[in-house]
């Protein structure tokens, strides 16, 4: 069953979600956790989302996260290994209906600095918050079945953004 992408208003139970969950990650990696973080969407005020809560996980040894795998299905997780990103894992919660996504990588992956990078820069600028949300509602409309596409649809403005992010970081250094 392919899914409907829907793009909705800001949730005050994000964060709690996320809490909850970091909560029985924490309980499953327990000595592999370095960080967790929200990230994506959902942790940026004020900016629509679809209702995936999004999760960094910062861990001492990618390599001993498959060892996991058996616990996180048992909190129903799936477990998608690399899923095209290089040195991740990548879990999900949900089926169909997802609820979570963890991305775990292992501390000083390129890939943690530019989702924490692209958060707090979008928690520092509205008016982006407001461009990224009015895309995200545009590309849910366009293609409210083709993940593929609305995928797509962001690339440009994440990459504009994640060189924006850089640039302010650096200034703020």
């Amino acid at each position: 069953m392919t899914r409907k992408i829907e793009v909705i208003a800001p949730q005050k139970r994000w964060s709690e979600q996320f809490e909850q969950e970091q909560d029985r990650l924490e309980k499953v990696f327990n000595k592999q956790i370095l960080a967790i973080h929200h990230i994506g969407s959902t942790a940026i005020k004020n900016s629509k989302a679809k209702p995936v809560i999004d999760m960094l996980m910062v861990v001492k040894d990618i390599q001993v996260i498959d060892s996991y795998n058996q616990e996180m299905i048992k909190i129903d997780y799936e477990c998608l290994g690399e899923n095209g990103i290089l040195g991740r894992r990548f879990f999900s919660k949900g089926g169909d209906n997802r609820s979570h996504h963890l991305h775990v990588f292992q501390e000083e992956h390129p890939e943690i600095q530019r989702h924490l990078l692209f958060r707090d820069f979008m928690n520092s600028h509205s008016e982006e918050v407001l461009a990224y949300s009015r895309l995200k509602l545009e590309l849910a409309q366009k293609f409210p079945y083709d993940i593929e596409s609305y995928v797509a649809g962001k690339d440009a403005f994440i990459k504009k953004i994640d060189q924006k992010a850089k640039s302010w970081y650096g200034k703020m250094k």
